[in-house]
């Protein structure tokens, strides 16, 4: 379905995420923190990127930032932080969805379905 990017700390949730949406069809890379994840998705240009907020060198904020200076790819942030003001600064950001940890993913392959579908 969808070249998704994956950029997330958390090995195992990495793993797990990886292998469900690749049975759900897409075609997932991924990336364990905020730099490696800006190069991946620079270089790979996927259709979608799931983006975790507690990354061991920047906050995800900041790499959605930096991401937004160079590129209009959709962003779904994926994270344990589920406090309104963080949720209202990653929007502003330019996450284009937010999900709060934990989900299924069912839940969030019909997140990445919708925004993608919206940018049609």
């Amino acid at each position: 379905m969808a070249q998704l990017l994956l950029v997330e700390d958390d090995a195992q949730v990495r793993s797990a995420l990886t292998r469900a949406l690749t049975e759900r069809g897409h075609a997932v890379t991924s990336a364990c923190a905020g730099m490696p994840g800006l190069t991946r998705a620079l270089e790979d240009r996927p259709d979608l990127v799931v983006l975790d907020l507690g990354l061991p060198d920047l906050d995800g904020c900041e790499v959605l930032r930096m991401l937004r200076a160079v590129s209009a790819v959709p962003v779904i942030v994926a994270t344990a932080r589920d406090d309104e003001p963080e949720i209202v600064r990653a929007l502003d950001a330019g996450a284009d969805d937010y999900v709060v940890k934990p989900f299924s993913a069912a839940h969030l392959d019909a997140r990445i379905r919708a925004v993608l579908r919206r940018g049609r």
